[in-house]
């Protein structure tokens, strides 16, 4: 254990979660990268907490995200931090929702110490920041994200320095003082089309994000609503579904039109239902919708007109780099997705303009791999995951194999599973710091997975470490670490902002090297080399025989664990 100073010690913390999600995952990862041995305990009942905890009898019990109150029994033996999403004086359990649908400017996070109020305990440490127009999720995994670990990072230290008590925080001595709100409900969230704008529209969607949605009526059936992006130019009647696009809705507005990208199905007494993309939650609820498909240019010029609209794959060029942008809906990449990808990418390869490509991935999230939504809400999963999986692997190829162009890979948002491997498949692999990887697929009932991780992952790492990283169960990896041990080449940028201007400087410097013609050549040559050790179509059979045997076996423990993660029967994470 790394202990830094005479009187400081490196901790035992147990994680009590509703869900390891991108939130509690960051935490886990800067804790471990100070030192203190962290253990995560996913569920939140009164009973699995006690167990946890007299499992693992912990120095100290961190709650980055718990949807319900710890037990009595637990915290007053042990003491247990909560972080809130909100300021010093902040109380309940819509935190984030009402600070957007409100419109506030600034915002915080609280970390304080568990007692028999609901985040009305003793405060240890607390972050403001401006309130970025977003959705809750793209908070969460930007602002609360920096402000939590931040904060909690203070909190612990002081813990670990021999604090006992916390400092007296004064909620008039911060730029945001908080007050007690109730859940926020459906009532609040609705939506009436005739007489709210779109910026109301955008923002009551946007506060219900990831979860629970807002609830509205399409034709005759109801869905929750995720995933507004503002349209500038089509109109129509208030409500209607006026244009189709890639799988999502636009719907007109008072003013003007928002996107709807996923809906989810009200449940019912007998049946719940799954969040897909928007066309194919009403096809399956037998909803009906003639709006046309209106597709946009996949390459983005400047000043066209076309930039405000919603597109999950665009294409820009400057100074030689060409910027290939792909952001999908919590990272996941259904079989249709990868092959409107590798087609863009296959434009962007075709560029005799540019001599670089960069993978811009999406603000959020680079890439998560297949989407498990999508395939457990087909008629046939295993041959859809069959279809998927070869999808992604076919991107992956074009990408490997690319002499005419020197590739970029920029994480600006965390990758898993397969969108790892898919990043590797880039010459020089980047990140923005503070994001999470977790190239693991085992948690997915033993998924063996593809997209040629077992030619990238030890081509980075070497066997051993590769092995390492894919074995382990589900230990996210930072970017500082990740830099470490060689499976990123650098890691900078603490801002979305900061991180773009960044790479966009390295991407077009390095296109005007005089040296790139060489780097291009060297490339080429080390490509022939590896083909000839062992060709590329010889891995990816490998691989594949074994997801095969997932898919289509009889061990049906993919199926199992996957239906349990589409319907949230239990989470690792929050996509």
């Amino acid at each position: 254990m790394v202990c830094v100073g005479s009187t400081t010690r490196a901790l035992r913390v147990l994680f009590l979660v509703s869900a390891h999600g991108s939130l509690s995952q960051a935490v886990q990862v800067a804790f471990t990268d100070l030192g203190h041995e962290v253990e995560v305990s996913v569920g939140d009942s009164p009973e699995s907490m006690q167990a946890a905890v007299l499992a693992h009898d912990p120095d100290l019990i961190v709650c980055p995200m718990l949807k319900r109150m710890i037990p009595e029994a637990v915290w007053s033996r042990y003491r247990c931090l909560i972080v809130h999403p909100g300021p010093v004086g902040d109380r309940g359990p819509s935190s984030i929702d009402w600070a957007i649908h409100l419109d506030q400017s600034t915002w915080g996070v609280t970390v304080l110490e568990a007692n028999d109020e609901f985040d009305a305990g003793p405060v240890w440490a607390t972050r403001t920041f401006e309130l970025r127009s977003t959705t809750k999720s793209g908070l969460y995994r930007h602002e609360v994200r920096r402000a939590a670990i931040d904060a909690l990072v203070d909190a612990v230290s002081k813990i670990a320095h021999g604090q006992e008590t916390p400092d007296v925080i004064e909620p008039s001595g911060i730029a945001v003082a908080g007050q007690a709100r109730p859940l926020m409900r459906q009532e609040t969230r609705l939506i009436d089309w005739s007489t709210d704008p779109t910026d109301v529209v955008l923002r009551k969607i946007r506060a219900a994000e990831g979860q629970p949605g807002v609830l509205d009526r399409i034709g005759t059936s109801e869905f929750h609503l995720f995933g507004a992006h503002r349209e500038r130019t089509l109109r129509g009647t208030p409500g209607q579904v006026v244009a189709q696009r890639n799988g999502a809705i636009c719907r007109a507005t008072l003013d003007g039109a928002v996107w709807i990208s996923h809906l989810k199905q009200r449940r019912t007494p007998t049946r719940t239902f799954l969040k897909l993309p928007a066309a194919t939650a009403l096809a399956q609820s037998g909803a009906r919708v003639d709006a046309p498909e209106v597709q946009v240019p996949l390459h983005l010029t400047p000043g066209t007109g076309m930039e405000g609209t919603f597109r999950d794959i665009f294409y820009e060029e400057a100074c030689n780099v060409g910027y290939l942008h792909f952001d999908f809906y919590n990272g996941a990449m259904s079989a249709e997705q990868c092959q409107r990808l590798r087609d863009a990418y296959r434009y962007a390869r075709s560029r005799r303009e540019t001599n670089v490509i960069v993978l811009m991935g999406g603000r959020d999230f680079f890439s998560t791999g297949i989407n498990l939504n999508v395939i457990e809400a087909a008629k046939d999963p295993a041959r859809e995951s069959w279809r998927n999986l070869n999808a992604i692997n076919d991107v992956v190829h074009d990408i490997v194999t690319t002499d005419s162009h020197y590739v970029i890979a920029a994480l600006c948002g965390d990758a898993a599973a397969g969108g790892v491997p898919l990043a590797l498949a880039a010459d020089r692999v980047v990140a923005r710091e503070g994001i999470v990887l977790n190239p693991y697929y085992g948690h997915m009932g033993g998924l063996y997975g593809s997209e040629y991780w077992t030619y990238l992952l030890p081509r980075r790492l070497g066997e051993r470490m590769a092995t390492q990283l894919t074995g382990a169960p589900f230990t996210p990896i930072s970017s500082r670490r990740a830099v470490q041990i060689g499976l990123l080449d650098a890691a900078f940028g603490s801002t979305v902002d900061s991180f773009v201007a960044l790479v966009r400087n390295h991407a077009e410097r390095l296109a005007k090297r005089n040296d790139l013609a060489a780097r291009l050549e060297f490339k080429r040559r080390q490509r022939a080399r590896d083909e000839r050790i062992k060709p590329l179509d010889a891995y990816r059979r490998e691989e594949l025989a074994r997801s095969h045997h997932c898919f289509f076996g009889a061990d049906r423990r993919y199926h199992h664990a996957r239906h349990r993660f589409a319907y949230k029967l239990h989470s690792h994470t929050d996509a």
